[in-house]
């Protein structure tokens, strides 16, 4: 069982940057992928990033490469998503999430990021 709590959301403007954090229990972070989400209102929940056990690998939506980087502390059991030139379009709630290999078994509760123009 992992709980994650996410944290470090807020108002920001346009070409600003925020830093996500989750924070995650559990002895077994290490073995999890990591990905961060998101849902706009009205959206469809979406992928944003994902950073595999080892931090090795990365991936993320064509929408925000060059600006988010995902990353981790596996000693501190803490995923990180800095926020970079953000953009109006960024405005969502953001999710925190833990999966083994198939799908994502675990969520956070969410935290809003609102950027205004």
């Amino acid at each position: 069982q992992v709980q994650l709590v996410e944290s470090g959301g807020g108002l920001v403007q346009a070409g600003g940057s925020l830093r996500l954090s989750c924070a995650a229990s559990g002895r077994t972070f290490s073995r999890y992928v990591m990905g961060w989400f998101r849902q706009a209102p009205g959206k469809e929940r979406e992928f944003v990033a994902s950073v595999n056990w080892s931090a090795s690998r990365t991936y993320y939506t064509d929408s925000v490469k060059g600006r988010f980087t995902i990353s981790r502390d596996n000693a501190g059991n803490t995923v990180y998503l800095q926020m970079n030139s953000l953009k109006p379009e960024d405005t969502a709630v953001y999710y925190c999430a833990a999966g083994s290999g198939v799908g994502y078994n675990y969520w956070g509760q969410g935290t809003q990021v609102t950027v205004s123009s």
